[in-house]
């Protein structure tokens, strides 16, 4: 496409044709790895509850931070005779990980640090021991070390200055894993691929795609699962030699004719299944602007009465000319591309496009999902 006629187009089309040809069907072919997963592998979540030691003076300080920290010490038998103790650079944290699977004992995991009380800040702080238990319970971690905290928080009496949230933070390889979690991915001779989003016909795609490079055979269990059954007892490293040759078998994943629509954004993604009947499309820029401006009414000289604050209000109605007049045909089988250069054309901006989405939705030109985020 030539640079002249990119201009005449406008920035939200050239964005929309942009997506177009990254949806090109010559490049769409994807990994089974990358839209599927093998059941009965999967992740687990981690927390704990910890405290933060070592902040300047932007902990927590109240109670519940000093008697937590008490508590703490008291199990260490360091506490007795000892006053109430001030926890200006303490703080009470949740601590979160995921624990990754197949992963050993003494793997390193990252984990995040989020302030549970009412610190402002966890920067410099240091994580103490803390157990992380999984949804049964069970410790399969512990975490310790310097939180590193993207954000900062300073002020004085007068005025303050924060970016980022300092009272979250991160430590890089901050657990180390103490229990094992098994891993059965195995049914019998039998794996079965997970779909990330459930469609038959991409379900259908991968069984033929398996069984025409491997040697085993498969069953589509629903839209969502397709039962890979290997063709023969395999020895371990044989058998993840196949897994893997599955894995990197290349298919052309279908989808749903879907377009999201983030109105608090503006923003309009539109798949490349997305179809439009003729329709004829108007849009018109009519701004209303209000004023309010606030009139100081003073009394006459040497007369009694008070001087007041009325409220006037000013109106002004703008309406805008369009570029290419007021009606616009889009006819059967037109693109989102074109939608979009037709829309800017009109000088339609970004949730005037919204808006004409959801009546062509309504209208029933626009053949695809509407979902509003």
């Amino acid at each position: 496409m030539e640079r002249k006629s990119l201009k005449g187009i406008g920035p939200i089309a050239v964005l929309a044709i942009a997506c177009m040809l990254a949806l090109n069907p010559a490049a769409r072919a994807a990994r089974i790895k990358d839209i599927t997963d093998i059941e009965g592998i999967r992740s687990n979540q981690l927390y704990g509850f910890g405290l933060v030691v070592g902040l300047a003076g932007t902990g927590g300080g109240g109670d519940f931070t000093s008697d937590l920290a008490s508590n703490m010490l008291a199990k260490m038998r360091v506490g007795r005779g000892l006053s109430e103790l001030d926890a200006s650079n303490i703080a009470a944290v949740i601590v979160m990980a995921e624990l990754p699977p197949f992963a050993a004992k003494g793997t390193t995991i990252d984990v995040i640090v989020n302030s549970f009380d009412e610190s402002q800040s966890l920067r410099g702080g240091v994580l103490l021991l803390t157990p992380l238990v999984g949804a049964d319970g069970e410790v399969y971690g512990v975490a310790q070390g310097p939180v590193t905290v993207g954000g900062f928080a300073f002020g004085g009496e007068a005025a303050a200055a924060q970016q980022g949230h300092p009272t979250v933070g991160r430590i890089p390889n901050g657990a180390i894993v103490e229990k094992e979690v098994g891993t059965t991915f195995l049914d019998g001779r039998a794996i079965a691929l997970c779909l990330h989003q459930p469609d038959f016909v991409t379900a259908r795609r991968i069984a033929s795609a398996v069984e025409s490079n491997t040697g085993a055979t498969t069953e589509i269990v629903s839209a969502g699962k397709i039962k890979v059954v290997l063709d023969h007892p395999l020895a371990p490293n044989e058998l993840m030699r196949q897994i893997s040759e599955i894995q990197s078998l290349e298919v052309d994943p279908d989808s749903r004719a879907v377009v999201v629509i983030n109105e608090r954004t503006g923003t309009v993604v539109a798949g490349q299944n997305v179809t439009i009947s003729t329709v004829a499309v108007s849009h018109g820029n009519l701004t209303v602007i209000t004023e309010e401006v606030a009139q100081v009414v003073q009394p006459p000289p040497l007369s009694e009465g008070t001087t007041v604050v009325v409220p006037r209000t000013g109106m002004r109605i703008i309406e805008s000319p369009l570029k290419e007049g007021g009606l616009t045909v889009l006819n059967k089988g037109t693109t989102v591309s074109e939608v979009a250069g037709a829309l800017n054309m009109l000088g339609a901006s970004p949730r005037d496009i919204i808006s004409i989405f959801m009546a062509m939705k309504e209208a029933g030109a626009l053949h695809a999902e509407l979902k509003v985020m």
